[in-house]
């Protein structure tokens, strides 16, 4: 059995096993399962699944050496609530602080599912209107009018979806150093930003462009509507009700949370400090563990499956998760739909959602759930080559779980 690969652009060490988190102590069938896991990697080349080797399996320390990872977190999700969740390697090469299940990692583009549950958390509650030009609500900054946006309008679907016809921008979001830009300042590309202003460079709905831009509008439209930062609004909206305890969108991070801080390190296994941008967040800067994204993920399953709607009603969920277009299975290299603000795939019971998320210099993400399962993962690593890794951690979950594949 083997997953697609999606490809992401993205010292030697010892493996070091954190503390397990597990529905049942003492579980041996468990601890089976964990190690079966655990040793039952399949390499492969980037982009050609086709080269994988199944009879050559390799354990989880040898593939994070070959890919030159410090740090690994994982949890998975398992019927009612988190089955295990496990860490592995350390914080920094070459230091001495475990990899464990409170570790605390940078979600990368993951963020962007969290802030798409949080902002049709308010259009449930009629704050926003998915379908109407966005310039209605923004006060301080207006998408920039165009021929481009002269019959059709930028809108809060067309944000989430990435059909808003706005750059990316390339290069990131960058700055004057030591510097703090404000929001409008990095939509305008003005000093101290030194990024790419934000423009529109095709009509809106006309086809799909996945920007950073989309969400850096998305964070200014509710904080605008809402009165206060986007951290304190996800604080109240989902980690306080989820009682999701490791996660911030506040960076640098406060002394307790920067001791559980994994480092970004580079393709080459060196660390770095972590670049987050102290104001553009939403597209990016959520720290947090995969035990608490695993909570985030089950109460999405949760509300799909009509059980829950603390964060969003069962009928948002499913359109949330409902593919508003199909994307082309070459940009992802698996066949894939564009949800609100996530990605989706499979039929039926196969149906899943997922997004991945990779921050330069070297923090990766990956989130995964299978809705009427009640099953999936989170693995985040402080390597540049994570995704890669996670791909081959989710082919061996996928085996021992027997998730449907396509």
């Amino acid at each position: 059995m083997r997953m697609p690969i999606v490809w992401v652009v993205v010292s030697g060490l010892v493996l070091l096993h954190g503390p397990v988190q597990a529905r049942v102590t003492g579980d041996t069938a468990l601890a089976a399962r964990i190690a079966r896991i655990e040793n039952s990697l399949v390499g492969f080349s980037p982009g050609d699944p086709d080269s994988a080797q199944p009879s050559t399996k390799f354990t989880l320390g040898q593939r994070m050496a070959h890919y030159k990872i410090p740090g690994v977190s994982i949890a998975v999700i398992n019927g009612d609530g988190i089955e295990w969740a496990k860490g592995y390697g350390r914080l920094v090469a070459g230091g001495d602080a475990p990899v464990t299940t409170s570790s605390i990692f940078q979600a990368a583009s993951t963020t962007k599912l969290l802030v798409s549950a949080i902002v049709l958390h308010y259009v449930e509650r009629g704050r926003f209107d998915l379908d109407r030009d966005v310039n209605a609500y923004l006060r301080s900054w207006q998408i920039p009018e165009s021929d481009f946006t002269r019959r059709e309008k930028v809108t809060l679907r067309r944000l989430l979806t990435h059909q808003s016809g706005l750059n990316r921008p390339e290069g990131g979001f960058s700055r004057e150093e030591g510097s703090v830009p404000k929001l409008v300042q990095v939509l305008e590309g003005e000093s101290p930003a030194t990024n790419r202003a934000a423009v529109i460079e095709f009509e809106p709905g006309s086809r799909w462009n996945y920007s950073n831009f989309d969400f850096v509008v998305i964070q200014l439209l509710l904080e605008e509507a809402l009165g206060r930062p986007l951290s304190e609004i996800a604080r109240e909206t989902v980690f306080a009700p989820l009682g999701m305890a490791s996660s911030t969108l506040v960076y640098p991070l406060s002394p307790a949370f920067a001791a559980r801080e994994a480092l970004p390190h580079d393709g080459e296994g060196n660390p770095a400090a972590a670049s987050l941008h102290p104001t553009a967040v939403a597209q990016g800067g959520l720290l947090t563990t995969p035990t608490d994204l695993a909570e985030f993920s089950i109460e999405l399953i949760k509300a799909c499956q009509g059980q829950s709607d603390r964060l969003i009603s069962p009928e948002t969920a499913r359109r949330m998760l409902h593919p508003e277009l199909q994307l082309d299975p070459r940009l992802l290299g698996m066949p894939l739909g564009q949800g609100l603000g996530a990605f989706v795939g499979g039929k039926g019971r196969g149906a899943f959602f997922l997004h991945p998320g990779d921050n330069f210099p070297g923090a990766t993400s990956w989130l995964m759930a299978y809705p009427e399962l009640a099953q999936g993962v989170v693995i985040m690593t402080n390597g540049a080559m994570g995704n890669l890794l996670a791909m081959e951690i989710m082919t061996a979950l996928a085996a021992e779980y027997s998730w449907p594949v396509e």
